[in-house]
């Protein structure tokens, strides 16, 4: 059984219908999310002119059976603290959200499924890239 932790930018790469990031989803058997994952497209949803059309395309993204939203807790906060401290050891900052978001892929031992390059700086999680050309 493959699992992985989908990040804002793949989940929106997948919803324009890139085919790799699609191809990729379709060999998994479960796909999990962060709650920062939620409230970045939440965020960006309510900023778009088609809020109603993307939240209804996410409520059903997550009803699928093999889609599930994991917490945030103690456990992701000392992830959190070990990543950053990495990364500032490192020069290599990269987006809070998406620290937070790495943490939780460490936490649970997940692949990362993005499109965000600066995900690579982190030597914490395996991340499995997707380039947008």
């Amino acid at each position: 059984m493959k699992a992985v932790l989908l990040d804002t930018s793949a989940y929106s790469g997948f919803m324009k219908g890139d085919p790799d990031i699609k191809l990729a989803l379709q060999q998994v058997d479960e796909i999990y999310l962060s709650p920062i994952v939620l409230g970045e497209l939440m965020s960006g949803f309510q900023k778009g002119k088609y809020r109603k059309k993307n939240e209804q395309e996410l409520v059903a993204f997550l009803s699928s059976p093999r889609v599930r939203t994991l917490q945030i807790d103690d456990g992701t906060a000392r992830r959190y603290a070990v990543i950053l401290n990495s990364l500032w050891a490192a020069g290599t900052p990269i987006p809070t959200n998406d620290i937070w978001i790495a943490a939780t892929a460490m936490q649970y031992g997940f692949h990362l499924l993005t499109t965000d390059a600066h995900y690579t700086k982190v030597p914490q999680i395996i991340v499995d890239f997707f380039p947008i050309y």
